[in-house]
C-alpha cells in the first residue's frame, strides 16, 4: 500500500512537473511546433533510462524504479499528448511540422532513453 501511495505521490509531481515545464516553453517560445512536448517527451526518456540503468545496474530497489519509473516518468511523459499535437499539426496542413515533430520524437527519444540508460549503468 505504501508503494502504491509514493507511485501516486510521484504522479502527481511528473504531472505538475509536465504542465508547468509546458506552459514556460509555450511562453517563452510560442509556435506552431509543440516544443514543450518534445523537450518533455526526449527528457522524460533520458530520466526514465537513468532509472533503469540504476535498477539494472547498481541495484536501485525495484520499488524505486516503479516510483521514479511508473509514477513521474508515467506522469511526466505523455504519448496521447504526443499523438494529439501530431494529427492535429497534420489538420492544420502542417505537413513538414508534423514529419518533423514525429521523426524527431521517435528518433531522439529512444536514443535519450540510451543515453540514459548508459549513464545510469555506468
Amino acid at each position: 500500500m505504501i508503494i502504491l501511495l509514493a507511485v501516486g505521490a510521484a504522479a502527481a509531481v511528473g504531472a505538475v512537473a509536465h504542465y508547468v515545464l509546458d506552459q514556460y516553453v509555450q511562453y517563452r517560445h510560442p509556435g506552431l511546433f509543440p516544443r514543450g512536448t518534445w523537450l518533455i517527451s526526449i527528457t522524460g526518456s533520458y530520466v526514465l533510462g537513468i532509472v533503469m540503468g540504476l535498477g539494472a545496474r547498481h541495484g536501485l530497489p525495484e520499488q524505486a524504479v516503479h516510483i521514479d519509473g511508473v509514477g513521474f516518468c508515467g506522469a511526466y511523459t505523455t504519448f496521447s499528448t504526443f499523438s494529439y499535437e501530431l494529427v492535429h499539426l497534420r489538420e492544420k496542413g502542417q505537413v513538414r511540422r508534423s514529419l518533423l515533430y514525429g521523426t524527431s520524437s521517435l528518433v531522439v527519444g529512444p536514443s535519450a532513453a540510451a543515453a540514459g540508460l548508459s549513464i545510469g549503468s555506468f
